[in-house]
């Protein structure tokens, strides 16, 4: 089997948001794909894309900080800029199978201040 470019795949998830293209997104991600949060625990795809699919509409902006990849998860502290000009920071734990995205672990950060560089 052909090895995964996570990095890539990272970007290309997190750019779906930003562009709001929901096809690609679907692309993305498995089957029996789950997403947790502070608000969620480990609810389904349907689940997933009923709940926080329209929250797309909001962003302005998304800024990848950090990204680590080890094995097949990725740990990734990025920056969101929202059309009304609100900014946060969060950090999300996105684990890997058969080169889709299976789960999303969401870790909240603070509200920021200064503006996008």
């Amino acid at each position: 089997m052909p090895s995964v470019d996570i990095p890539d795949l990272v970007h290309r998830y997190y750019s779906a948001w930003e562009t709001k293209n929901r096809q690609i997104l679907e692309g993305l991600l498995s089957d029996d794909f789950t997403f947790s949060s502070p608000r969620d625990d480990r609810i389904s795809r349907a689940a997933f894309f009923d709940k926080c699919w329209p929250n797309s509409e909001k962003i302005r902006a998304r800024t990848i900080e950090k990204l680590f990849e080890q094995d097949s998860e990725a740990f990734v502290r990025y920056r969101l800029q929202l059309r009304n000009g609100a900014q946060f920071r969060n950090t999300e734990l996105l684990r890997f199978e058969g080169g889709k995205i299976a789960e999303v672990d969401v870790y909240f950060g603070r509200t920021i201040e200064q503006p996008i560089e």
